[in-house]
């Protein structure tokens, strides 16, 4: 018994063989992680990218900024609060139906379904039928006109898929709070497979018109699996036309 005992203790003790990073993850043809599919995050980044209380149509969250600060520089946050005492009006995506700009599209709550290639990376989302075509392995090509979406460009660092986004206008914000940017923003997206099911998404902002500094949201993005998944048209229709045109004269 003794014996049993004892050998039970030096069982526990060997450390359990480490699996490879990754072994698990499921693979395209040429070897790297396979982010064929639909995804969704399940936060509330969506209304405020920091730490926010319950309002009135606004749920409470938990931030997905790194430290919980977004950096301003003076003359900028003014800017950033006007934006959020006229956000229920001004939001260039939820009041106006525009396109969400990156990394905005990602964290809104619609899913949106990526399709993966060996030389390019396509994103189609719920929202408005945005698109983002990323080629991979290729630089930004000179002249590209400033665009609501960006020019995303992908490469492979390891089984990190990482995006580099330039040539934005100015229009969109990064939530319904009010954070803007301006056509100097870059954004650095890399997506990191932790399991099959779930996805580490990471956005590094920088923007030296608006911030003092380079600035970082993560959060985990969830594989969809119900039976039979696919992506639905949202029609994105601007919620304030029923006021705008009830009195007008054509009606």
């Amino acid at each position: 018994m003794a014996f049993a005992a004892g050998f039970v203790v030096w069982f526990a003790g060997i450390p359990a063989q480490a699996q490879p990073a990754g072994a698990n993850l499921p693979r395209a043809a040429e070897g790297k992680p396979n982010f064929n599919g639909i995804w969704q995050a399940l936060n509330t980044a969506s209304w405020d990218i920091q730490d926010h209380t319950g309002q009135l149509g606004v749920p409470p969250g938990q931030g997905v900024v790194e430290g919980n600060e977004v950096p301003y520089q003076p003359q900028a946050l003014a800017k950033k609060r006007e934006n959020f005492a006229k956000r229920l009006t001004a939001d260039p995506t939820e009041a106006n139906c525009f396109l969400p700009g990156v990394p905005r599209a990602t964290y809104m709550p619609y899913p949106f379904e990526i399709v993966q290639t060996p030389d390019s990376i396509v994103i189609r989302y719920e929202f408005a039928h945005a698109l983002r075509m990323i080629p991979m392995n290729s630089k930004h090509a000179d002249g590209i006109p400033p665009s609501w979406m960006g020019d995303s460009r992908g490469r492979w660092e390891g089984d990190t898929l990482v995006v580099d986004v330039t040539n934005f206008n100015d229009q969109t914000w990064f939530v319904r709070a009010g954070n803007f940017h301006s056509d100097a923003l870059h954004v650095v997206e890399r997506y990191t497979m932790m399991n099959p099911d779930h996805i580490l998404y990471e956005a590094t902002i920088e923007d030296p018109k608006v911030f003092t500094r380079p600035w970082k949201m993560s959060m985990p993005l969830y594989r969809r699996v119900d039976k039979n998944v696919k992506l639905l048209e949202y029609e994105c229709i601007f919620y304030l036309q029923e006021e705008r045109y009830k009195n007008a004269p054509f009606k």
